[in-house]
């Protein structure tokens, strides 16, 4: 594919069809807003419907083929099979519901679900791959700008479930079958790989500003006509112009490009990280000055040697090697070496490091525990005695939200200024995790809304920060597949503390209320007995992955002092190994 050259508005045209495009990948969060109605027309009991939750999560997240794919296919043949596979799976969710076609077997409705939300796999990591490579120097803003929006489509599709749907699920899943494989053919032309900017432009920053406070805008928007609606019975022309006016909200980074059409500046001389972006080569040889300005400025290098350099560590190579050096360095011989963290790694190297798989659990109790609440949502709120929990979905969203968005924001700022690897707000989030997961489980009156979206809030950091340290610590040459296999944290949480733990705590707890013969059929469970187990669960859980982020991020901040000691992303020079 053609690319273009940074500082012009085809990457900004990008990035605002991603916005839209991460809208549409949020597409799994609506499970609890039709869950109800699997349950009680299906007639599934509570570890049913968990077993549906965990399916729910592990196509949304089982993205190693598109991480793959993202290296060898043009963006917009992954978006399409991304509305593909998003068109057939909600396609026989929706024939089951509407009961156009009952009963369908439960094993169909399961690949269903996997199916239909592995497209968000395909559309995040379509947008996610090429706007952090588009955007390189500015990874941890772009992270929170897109997971940010992704955490806010829930309250998003809860304003158009509950405002303009009028809470029907079948109708839902309809909207899920057609508006969204529509909407990502209209915007799978915008998103395009662009040759990004060797050095930072002044104007980016106002910008990247600009969509943050639009995002913040939409979220407390969409929060408010939610609740508004639930608390006020409003006409059908009020309700359809709150969505029109989120409509517009959405368009809001679009502003960006249409500026720079009507107020053209002059073109940056900082030149571009290589010829391409589809592979990361481009992304560790600066070569791209103008032809006309070639020869007149000498290009520094992106990374000067720094003591620091040193104490990467631990998997550099061995200086007692000394004749071995003099080898090489005469030429005689020709040694790969394995390369360092904050190069370019190939998966099968990365998977040997400790860092890696440490970030991988500590991803993992962070999102696996925050999406049981999530998947289990709308019985927690039954169960507290709360009828109505699109509120709570609403709050949870955007927390959800406010975590992505803050999370990369807050980090880029801290490891800039200070060089504290991000890891560290990992930490802290999983520590009021602890408190959180106690407090939900102590059933306290009137903590549930607070609870939940200080969940929300903890659940959304994990992202924004997982997304720019997996890319800061093994690069972007193989980041699709990085990311992508970090992901799978969430549904092996979903399946051990969901689908395991808190369906069988939850039916089990139904069984001794109503009587044990009933247990495993479709009953309700009231009270806080009915999800405490599980919660004093998650809180010891939580406890084990702070001690590992704490560990973590020792471990890598010598990475963080050699990539920004200078307060600015370096770029390191590639190896070929």
């Amino acid at each position: 594919m053609v690319t273009v050259k940074a500082g012009t508005r085809p990457p900004w045209v990008g990035l605002g069809a991603a916005v839209w495009v991460q809208i549409a990948a949020g597409n799994a969060y609506t499970f609890p807003l039709y869950s109800h109605s699997l349950k009680s027309v299906l007639g599934f009991n509570q570890q049913q419907l968990t077993m549906l939750g965990v399916a729910n999560d592990i196509g949304e997240n089982v993205g190693l083929i598109p991480g793959i794919a993202s290296n060898k296919l043009p963006p917009w043949l992954i978006l399409l099979i991304g509305a593909l596979a998003c068109f057939s799976g909600y396609g026989v969710l929706w024939l089951a519901v509407s009961r156009t076609l009952y009963p369908l077997p439960y094993w169909l409705l399961w690949i269903a679900l996997c199916v239909a939300t592995n497209s968000n796999a395909w559309f995040t990591t379509a947008v996610l791959v090429t706007n952090m490579r588009n955007f390189p120097l500015s990874r941890g803003t772009v992270a929170g700008i897109l997971k940010g929006y992704g955490g806010l489509s829930a309250a998003v599709f809860t304003e158009i479930y509950s405002v303009l749907l009028r809470n029907s699920s079948s109708k839902l899943l309809l909207f899920l079958v057609l508006g969204i494989p529509i909407l990502c053919f209209i915007m799978m032309y915008f998103v395009r790989p662009c040759t990004p900017a060797s050095s930072e432009d002044p104007a980016e920053r106002g910008h990247f500003l600009f969509i943050q406070v639009a995002s913040v805008v939409l979220g407390l928007y969409v929060l408010t006509t939610t609740v508004l609606d639930d608390v006020l019975t409003l006409s059908a022309t009020v309700t359809n112009t709150f969505v029109v006016i989120m409509v517009l909200l959405l368009m809001a980074p679009l502003a960006i490009p249409v500026k720079m059409t009507l107020y053209p500046t002059r073109a940056s001389k900082s030149g571009t990280l290589g010829q391409t972006v589809g592979s990361s080569d481009s992304l560790n040889h600066a070569e791209g000055l103008d032809n006309g300005e070639g020869n007149a400025d000498k290009a520094e290098p992106l990374l000067k040697p720094s003591p620091s350099t040193t104490s990467l560590a631990s998997e550099g190579d061995d200086s007692s090697d000394v004749a071995m050096l003099l080898a090489e360095g005469e030429g005689a011989v020709k040694r790969k070496r394995r390369p360092k963290r904050g190069e370019d790694f190939k998966f099968s190297e990365a998977v040997v490091k400790a860092d890696f798989w440490l970030l991988f659990v500590v991803y993992f109790v962070g999102v696996g525990s925050g999406v049981t609440v999530l998947n289990n949502l709308a019985q927690i709120g039954i169960a507290q005695g709360f009828r109505d929990t699109t509120i709570l979905l609403s709050l949870f969203s955007f927390g959800n939200f406010v975590g992505r968005l803050g999370g990369g924001v807050v980090s880029e700022h801290f490891v800039r200024s200070k060089t504290i690897p991000r890891t560290v707000w990992m930490t802290c989030t999983q520590i009021i995790m602890i408190g959180t997961y106690l407090l939900f489980a102590s059933a306290i009156s009137g903590t549930l809304y607070a609870a939940t979206a200080l969940l929300g809030i903890c659940y959304g950091v994990q992202f924004s920060i997982m997304i720019p340290t997996v890319s800061e610590l093994f690069g972007l040459r193989h980041f699709g597949i990085f990311y992508n296999f970090m992901s799978l944290g969430n549904p092996l949480g979903a399946f051990l503390f969901s689908g395991l733990l808190a369906g069988y705590v939850y039916d089990n707890e139904a069984a001794k209320q109503h009587g044990s013969n009933i247990y495993g059929t479709n009953v309700s469970c009231l009270g806080p007995n009915c999800f405490r187990l599980t919660f004093l669960v998650l809180a010891a859980v939580s406890g084990v992955g702070t001690i590992l982020s704490i560990v973590l991020s020792i471990r890598i901040k010598p990475v963080y002092q050699m990539l920004y000691a200078g307060g600015s992303f370096r770029v390191l020079q590639s190896t070929n190994h």
